[in-house]
């Protein structure tokens, strides 16, 4: 495996799929009945920003600074609801890591972020298939009620697991983009899901590298003849970065989400623009009926 994801940790992508992550979970919760939270593609949970300037044979430049250090320090009252929690469970963790300097050190990734906010009526399954990170992640939620950790292929699990006991999941697909095939396995995932629970929300993050392969993504979503399905877009880099933004696709979103998705990438984009054109869209891959 050559993705490391310590190096990216905090990163704008970090900042807006946690952010909308958190609301995603805080919609479904309005509710009382409780759901299964599966993240196929958990790695460790945890990491340690320090590690993301050093990289296998030389220097790094962290992206922390340009994601989540851009919010660390703004008051709460700054921020959408939305942001302001994800930025608080974030600078919590922090502190009970033991940092007491005034940038972030440890990183919860969205494993973490889930369990701090996840009732007891909540089950979260974690899967991760790379040995070493599912074991630093079951280190990390050992003591944690309700959580389990497997060491095993995520698109799998979306067969293995569902429908859920619970009947209500949200799944979230969040793979490195290192598979040749990657888009098609997350087609196949999205498809066997809704066949076996049609009502479950689908949370899909991707990286904005080439529109071309994005708006073939969509094509092939919308092949399924999907339910209600928005996707969240963020654009911070100017058109020759790599990565110029990223985004989140929600099959079957919560009611309002898309208000509040609207709000949170709208606000990101200016805060986290690193080049001209920055900008932050909501826009429905097929419109509620």
């Amino acid at each position: 495996m050559n993705y490391r994801h310590h190096y990216h940790a905090g990163n704008f992508a970090d900042v807006m799929k946690h952010a909308l992550l958190v609301q995603l979970v805080r919609a479904l919760q309005k509710k009382d009945k409780g759901f299964l939270c599966l993240d196929t593609h958990a790695g460790r949970g945890s990491y340690d920003l320090a590690s993301a300037a050093t990289g296998d044979t030389h220097a790094r430049t962290p992206e922390w600074p340009e994601g989540a250090g851009r919010l660390w320090t703004r008051p709460a009252a700054e921020l959408p609801p939305g942001v302001a929690e994800y930025v608080e469970l974030a600078r919590a963790y922090d502190r009970r890591e033991g940092n007491a300097t005034p940038e972030p050190r440890f990183y919860p990734g969205s494993p973490l972020l889930v369990s701090f906010i996840a009732r007891p009526q909540e089950r979260l399954v974690l899967c991760e298939r790379q040995p070493e990170e599912a074991a630093a992640l079951k280190e990390r939620l050992q003591f944690t009620q309700g959580a389990q950790v497997r060491e095993t292929d995520g698109y799998g699990a979306v067969r293995a697991l569902l429908p859920p006991l619970e009947k209500r999941a949200l799944v979230l697909i969040d793979p490195p983009f290192e598979a040749q095939d990657e888009w098609a396995q997350i087609v196949a995932a999205v498809k066997e899901g809704l066949r076996r629970l049609p009502g479950g929300t689908f949370a899909i993050w991707y990286p904005l590298t080439e529109r071309a392969k994005v708006d073939l993504f969509f094509a092939e979503l919308r092949r399924l003849e999907l339910p209600p399905t928005l996707a969240a877009e963020l654009v911070v880099n100017p058109p020759r970065a790599k990565m110029v933004g990223c985004g989140l696709v929600v099959v079957n979103p919560p009611w309002k989400f898309d208000a509040e998705a609207a709000t949170t990438v709208e606000f990101l984009a200016p805060l986290l623009a690193q080049g001209p054109g920055a900008r932050g869209d909501v826009l429905w891959l097929v419109p509620e009926r």
